[in-house]
């Protein structure tokens, strides 16, 4: 499999099981922006998440900034 079409395939994943995804595709989709045009987003959102935990050499940790 070519890296688009992993990041493809995580990205339409990630709009039904990582609750914060979820709800940012479904927002977005409800303002009316296509779906494909937010599924892109995604794909750049797990991409810096990705390029974060490599940056850093830290796991990823939902919720980073909360309290």
């Amino acid at each position: 499999m070519n890296l688009k079409r992993t990041l493809h395939l995580a990205a339409m994943s990630s709009t039904q099981y990582v609750p914060d995804l979820k709800k940012y595709y479904e927002r977005k989709v409800a303002e009316g922006k296509s779906k494909m045009c937010v599924i892109n987003a995604i794909r750049n959102k797990l991409l810096q998440r990705v390029l974060a935990v490599i940056k850093r050499g830290t796991p990823y940790v939902l919720n980073y900034g909360e309290k």
